[in-house]
């Protein structure tokens, strides 16, 4: 995986009033820590680390830092829940040919048999690889597939170097039987043999009938007289 190099500035102002001013300035709070060292507090320019982390997985060289550059992954990434900027990020310190546990994406490409529902457990995997040798994703056909066919976490093929995190009798996806026409009726609550035409509005229900001396609704004091 290739690196991708990004300059970070030293911080020293904590909490959440300095935070905002660096998120302001377009930057982005950072802690990098890992290998029994003190945990050190950086700064980040907020594009760099928006296009890097498009990546799954992205191995990052910080530049700039006392005593030369250090490669990193993220280990947690904070996120504007409305605009989906970044606001923080924790970096892991890696070293090349170190191993390390991560979340890979699982990619799934073909077309299960015609009566068939893929079912799908796991979008991603935990694996353990070389921190510079991680695999951008792993790849699984279903073409074809019929119902009661299933793949499970030890079926997957895994690159050179790259073993499993997690028990391989783990299901990661099955297909299923479609569901049927009068299946899908019944879950809508649909009555048997009837369907609502698109953009046909459902019958009213019939007004129920006025209580004694009550006047019943939509109807004037003037025409009750008349």
């Amino acid at each position: 995986m290739p690196e991708v190099r990004i300059a970070a500035e030293p911080r020293t102002e904590f909490g959440k009033g300095p935070a905002r001013r660096e998120r302001r300035a377009g930057r982005v709070p950072a802690v990098l820590y890992g290998h029994g060292s003190e945990p050190r507090h950086v700064s980040l320019p907020g594009h760099d680390v928006l296009l890097a982390l498009r990546t799954a997985n992205v191995l990052i060289r910080i530049e700039g830092l006392p005593g030369g550059s250090q490669l990193a992954l993220p280990k947690a990434v904070q996120r504007d829940a409305i605009r989906g900027s970044v606001e923080h990020v924790d970096l892991i310190m890696v070293r090349r040919g170190e191993k390390v546990t991560v979340e890979v994406p699982i990619n799934v490409t073909g077309e299960v048999a015609p009566d068939g529902l893929l079912d799908q457990q796991l979008v991603q995997i935990s694996l353990e690889a070389e921190a510079t040798n991680i695999p951008p994703g792993i790849e699984v056909s279903v073409e074809g597939m019929e119902i009661g066919a299933s793949v499970h976490a030890g079926d997957l093929t895994l690159p050179n170097g790259v073993t499993l995190a997690v028990e391989p009798d783990i299901l990661v996806l099955h297909v299923i039987a479609a569901p049927t026409a009068e299946q899908l009726e019944a879950e809508l609550g649909l009555p048997e043999g009837e369907e609502v035409e698109a953009g046909e509005a459902p019958p009213e229900a019939p007004a129920p009938p006025a209580a004694e001396g009550e006047q019943p609704a939509g109807e004037s004091a003037a025409e009750q007289s008349s």
